[in-house]
């Protein structure tokens, strides 16, 4: 079973903000899917499904962001769901609006709701998949510009991105993080020296 979890602030005000595009992913492979993402469990909403033939849970936490992690810890737990199962989707105000990414292990993004997760569920072994929304202009505090809406020029931008988050979910559920990280990074799955041991002679 996999848990997908969207990144999102709860209530209606926010629910076209720019840091609510977790949220936005979550909803399309629900709608798409046919699952009711409406059951209420510990600080959180989920729905229980199939998506290309595998169990899945979506999950929109109610936290607020910076502590999405003790609701993914909870679901995760109760449902008895491995780290290396979960997918989270969240916004990245480094990259464009259109780009995306996918991370795993040893990622350098500075995210207050992945370090949460993390936190929460002890380790970073679970995907990122990263999904840009521009940067705060000259003066503007990114707090401000991520709880800002959508403008209706970019909203016709994020329908293909959202098209192609939902795609790198499906990928994500069919094939090998370094596979889909192959498919969707510019520069590729990331390279990482494996430790050689050195045996001493005795």
């Amino acid at each position: 079973m996999k848990l997908i979890v969207g990144f999102g602030n709860p209530g209606d005000k926010h629910v076209n903000n720019r840091q609510n595009i977790g949220f936005k992913v979550i909803e399309i492979l629900a709608n798409n899917a046919n699952i009711d993402v409406r059951v209420k469990k510990k600080k959180s909403i989920i729905g229980r499904g199939k998506i290309d033939n595998q169990d899945v849970v979506l999950l929109k936490p109610q936290t607020f962001v910076n502590l999405i992690g003790e609701s993914v810890l909870y679901i995760a737990s109760f449902l008895r769901i491995n780290v290396k199962d979960v997918i989270c989707i969240f916004e990245d105000s480094t990259l464009d609006l259109g780009d995306l990414r996918v991370d795993y292990v040893l990622s350098d993004i500075h995210h207050e709701g992945v370090i949460s997760m993390e936190k929460g569920l002890k380790s970073d072994r679970f995907a990122k998949v990263r999904i840009g929304v521009g940067s705060p202009g000259k003066g503007e505090k990114m707090e401000e510009y991520l709880l800002k809406d959508f403008t209706d020029e970019e909203k016709l931008i994020l329908i293909d991105v959202l098209n192609k988050s939902e795609s790198v979910i499906f990928d994500l559920l069919r094939n090998d993080i370094e596979t889909v990280q192959n498919k969707y990074n510019p520069e590729g799955a990331p390279k990482i020296k494996r430790r050689v041991v050195k045996l001493r002679k005795v």
